[in-house]
């Protein structure tokens, strides 16, 4: 992850939509670097947006805990499109989940967007999270960031660079503060159960589960 360090330190100039090149890399790599990116939601009411605390990776069909792993199929075809496309879809039947796909066209991977701080629009976000307690319950988790920001299935196969959603550059988070874990919910049967693919904010109170301290 040496590489994945130095890039992460390069500075991006704050505000920037994130080109279709920021995704064409490894889906690792990208999930580290879009910790701090600002992810935006445009609609009737108004613009909310929030900062990446926390994201997941995963990799294609070789990963058991990723859609892809069930082949090319209506569902998954978004995940098979151009890098830099949301890949949006229903689980549980009960919220929705909103991903950023990585890699060449043809090659289904994708970052999870777990958490974000808020930042824009949190009037909004309270009137759409009424079970919400305080601000840090708001955004912790996948299905409260596209509740709160009013995502759903129609947004599934936009270009992240124009349109209702955008992620932008922020401000670098430094290797320090993060930290790298398992991801969440996988079944405790799958053989990915333990790969470390969750990139976070050490410490923030807006995780979907708590990372005290930075590991890797």
């Amino acid at each position: 992850m040496a590489g994945a360090a130095q890039s992460a330190r390069r500075r991006r100039t704050p505000g920037v939509i994130l080109l279709p090149r920021f995704y064409a890399r490894g889906t690792e790599l990208v999930a580290r670097e879009l910790l701090g990116c600002i992810l935006e939601c445009r609609g009737r009411t108004g613009v909310v947006s929030g900062r990446i605390v926390e994201t997941e990776a995963y990799l294609g069909e070789h990963d058991p805990a990723c859609h892809a792993a069930a082949g090319r199929t209506p569902r998954t075809e978004t995940l098979y499109g151009p890098p830099g496309t949301f890949y949006v879809y229903f689980v549980y039947g009960t919220h929705w989940c909103c991903n950023a796909v990585t890699r060449p066209a043809g090659l289904p991977s994708a970052v999870l967007i777990r958490a974000l701080e808020p930042l824009s629009g949190v009037d909004l976000m309270w009137a759409r999270r009424a079970r919400a307690r305080r601000d840090a319950d708001l955004t912790s988790g996948p299905g409260k960031v596209c509740a709160a920001l009013a995502i759903d299935g129609r947004h599934n196969g936009l270009a992240l660079q124009r349109g209702t959603v955008t992620i932008r550059s922020g401000t670098p988070v430094p290797d320090r503060d993060v930290a790298v874990t398992p991801r969440i919910g996988i079944n405790e049967t799958n053989a990915a159960l333990d790969w470390p693919l969750r990139w976070c904010v050490a410490g923030s109170p807006f995780l979907s589960r708590r990372v005290a301290t930075p590991h890797r």
